[in-house]
């Protein structure tokens, strides 16, 4: 009889325990023994509860019983999860776990302990809850030279941004029913929206495909906390859903780019269907070309069902599963794992009039205009080419916009317009006078050539308006 200890009895712990006792002759007959389950370690209070018996609240009593051949580690976080976790594999026990953070953050470390010690470390859970993505990219893919993994990787995101989009719900509605679902954690639902569980669970598939270790702190990652009603509008005028992508490139050289953004998905695009809680992962291998792993990403049971394979797993295989699952030790890198490809972007233009925001962000469309800006989708640009957009927007600021407001209301639209135009002229000439030596980038407010050019409308404007009429 195979005898296991579990750390941690909340959601996912008790969830294993749950699937051991109901599944356990099928377990049994797959592991080609008994499964049971010696240990809980918990500090919490069990009194009365019928897994009274097995509780502990000391990791060396687990450490100590020779029995114990696996043990579940479903703690969370990296504080207590870590040194056990360590601890077990140095006395050679396999460990099976759900925690994508302490995978993120140690998996080559525990993978050359565990290697090392002749047992196994593994966490097929800890990506996709019980959606089966690692074990099919180290084992069934092995043959493929994998260059793109991108994906929906975090149910509770997923879950919020479809109710956006069926219900016409804000961020902030949408929480609140993730929250009163169980979906998104009450007090801090920091780590599902703004996207680091989904960079975690990416930094983990990255290392598997690059053979090295990729840190959660080198992936740029945005959240959906500020997707609004209008951007979700706005993806649907441009036959698209918003859903948060978690993805990562590798180049011929070598190089490895990720990220984790809010992403305009094309309807016809096999990600775009993927709604509610489920998470998909779809993987570009070089010989098989696309394949989509699909599943409820998130749930007790689901993970825990994962939890409980790799158990058989282990069982059965012990150190051998990393001839082919593992990866290098590697130190993080200087700055973010960045994308050079030139791309479409999606902005918010707030203090931008619609007449000159191609010329801010480039050749693109006016997706929505609104009364303190517009939505535009800039056809292809960098993300130099956006930061740079960005410094221009931000010198402009909301009170050109009223400015010129108050501009037309006195001058009329049609010379409003042309005041518009000598602005951007004289905008140019000053900034151009500001920027007169090499390498400078001095920002120049726009409201004094908007001034400028509202004193020369109201004196010459009606002249200039003919002449430019009659020359047509």
């Amino acid at each position: 009889m195979a005898k296991i200890a579990i750390l941690g009895f909340g959601t996912v712990g008790s969830g294993v325990y749950e699937v051991l006792c109901h599944n356990a002759a099928s377990v049994s007959r797959r592991a080609g023994e008994p499964v049971e389950v010696k240990y809980i370690l918990d500090p919490k209070d069990f009194t009365g509860n019928p897994v009274e018996p097995l509780v502990v609240k000391n990791i060396d009593v687990i450490l100590q019983d020779p029995e114990i051949q696996v043990v579940v580690e479903t703690i969370g976080g990296t504080r207590f999860a870590y040194p056990y976790v360590k601890a077990c594999l140095e006395s050679g026990r396999s460990v099976c776990t759900s925690n994508k953070e302490m995978v993120a953050t140690y998996g080559a470390e525990l993978l050359a302990l565990a290697k090392e010690h002749g047992c196994a470390f593994l966490f097929e859970a800890s990506v996709g809850g019980g959606t089966p993505i690692i074990t099919p990219m180290h084992q069934c893919l092995a043959a493929n030279v994998i260059t793109e993994v991108e994906g929906i990787v975090n149910g509770t995101t997923n879950f919020m941004l479809t109710k956006m989009v069926r219900e016409n719900l804000g961020f902030d509605e949408a929480l609140k029913i993730a929250q009163e679902l169980g979906y998104a954690e009450t007090k801090d639902p920091g780590d599902d929206v703004d996207g680091r569980d989904a960079c975690r669970k990416i930094a983990i598939l990255s290392s598997l495909v690059c053979g090295h270790q990729i840190y959660p702190q080198n992936i740029p990652t945005r959240g959906i906390r500020d997707i609004t009603v209008a951007d979700v509008a706005a993806a649907e005028r441009l036959n698209c859903v918003i859903k948060l992508i978690a993805w990562m490139k590798r180049g011929d050289d070598g190089s490895v780019a990720a990220g984790v953004e809010p992403c305009l998905v094309p309807r016809s695009h096999q990600l775009a269907g993927v709604d509610d809680v489920f998470n998909a992962v779809l993987v570009k291998g070089d010989m098989l070309g696309d394949v989509v792993f699909y599943g409820k990403g998130a749930g007790k049971l689901p993970t825990a069902s994962a939890v409980v394979a790799d158990v058989v797993d282990a069982l059965k295989n012990g150190s051998k599963v990393h001839d082919s699952l593992f990866w290098q030790p590697a130190e993080p890198v200087d700055g973010m794992l960045t994308d050079p490809t030139p791309a479409a972007y999606y902005v918010r233009a707030a203090g931008v009039a619609p007449a000159v925001v191609e010329a801010i962000y480039g050749k693109g469309r006016v997706v929505d205009e609104h009364f303190d800006g517009c939505s535009y989708l800039v056809e292809q640009a960098d993300a130099k080419a956006m930061a740079e957009a960005a410094r221009k927007v931000e010198a402009m600021g909301g009170g050109d916009i009223k400015l010129l407001f108050v501009t037309g209301l006195y001058l009329g639209w049609q010379l409003n317009i042309l005041c518009l135009f000598l602005a951007c002229i004289l905008g140019i000439l000053f900034g151009l006078i500001a920027n007169r030596k090499k390498d400078s980038q001095t920002l120049f407010p726009w409201g004094p050539a908007i001034t400028a050019a509202a004193i020369v409308t109201l004196l010459a404007g009606q002249p200039l308006l003919e002449a430019y009429l009659s020359l047509l």
